[in-house]
């Protein structure tokens, strides 16, 4: 009998062990990249001094290298949110391990809640594309990315939402990311973007991911500056049409026209002061 249990352990480790294999195999050849690239980064780092980082218009001898203890590694401050656009996650996967597209994102959250990891926290993801928010003008540099795996003209799964609001809920205590730092794609680059459409963005700030306007709206006073706001929230007013669409992809929904209507204004001067 003793013997028989031992025989039946070893075969569900055997099983755990291929189900395991199995799953990283698919993508051994990108896993094998992905570790190729990682140490090539590790030796320009250990350089000493640091490789291609002298001061081109002063001599050596007036230059010397002197390593400090006191320092770290990348610290994400945003976390920006994305629909893929397609209709799969493994369609998604596919994407972002191909060398020639050169995109990617920290995290994907699949239809069935899933969630697959892409790029260490610590790394920067190709996520974010040309972007600006506030005076951060490389989101790419100072975010995590998160692709949902969605159309953009579909309803997002409870199950998917609880997923994501897991990993947000990681990433904000792991990073000390603030409230108002969980933005949409849309947000950072106004114009050229529209993800995450139809996004339940207001769940979200419930569960402390994001600013949301309150039940209750007070009237703008007469000289409210709606650019101001769009500008002191985050968005680029260069293209103020585009801003205001994005505005309202993330906090209107029902109507993303490029014109700001009087409710419109409502929401954004109830936002304006949570932002100020």
């Amino acid at each position: 009998m003793y013997r028989n249990k031992i025989h039946i352990n070893s075969f569900f480790a055997f099983m755990l062990l291929c189900m395991a294999s199995c799953s990283t195999g698919k993508y051994a050849a990108t896993n094998k990249i992905y570790k190729s690239q990682a140490k090539e980064y590790s030796e320009i780092i250990k350089s000493m001094p640091p490789v291609n980082q002298a001061i081109t218009t002063l001599p050596p001898d007036q230059q010397m290298w002197v390593g400090s203890m006191n320092f770290g590694i990348r610290k994400p401050n945003y976390v920006v949110l994305h629909h893929t656009a397609q209709t799969s996650s493994d369609l998604t996967i596919k994407v972002f391990t191909r060398k020639k597209e050169g995109v990617s994102s920290h995290y994907l959250i699949g239809r069935d809640g899933k969630v697959v990891q892409l790029v260490n926290d610590y790394l920067r993801a190709n996520h974010a594309g040309v972007s600006k928010w506030g005076n951060e003008t490389d989101l790419n540099s100072a975010s995590i990315g998160i692709e949902i795996d969605n159309t953009g003209s579909e309803p997002f799964s409870d199950v998917q939402i609880n997923a994501l609001i897991s990993v947000l809920t990681d990433l904000k205590k792991r990073y000390n990311i603030p409230v108002a730092n969980f933005i949409g794609h849309a947000d950072v680059a106004p114009g050229r973007k529209n993800d995450p459409k139809n996004f339940p963005w207001k769940k979200l700030a419930e569960k402390g991911f994001g600013l949301w306007y309150d039940s209750v709206l007070k009237m703008p006073p007469v000289d409210f500056d709606a650019v101001s706001a769009l500008r002191i929230i985050g968005y680029d007013v260069k293209n103020l049409k585009a801003a205001i669409e994005a505005f309202k992809i993330h906090f209107v929904q029902t109507d993303i026209s490029q014109e700001l209507t009087p409710a419109d204004k409502l929401i954004l001067y109830n936002l304006y002061k949570k932002y100020m």
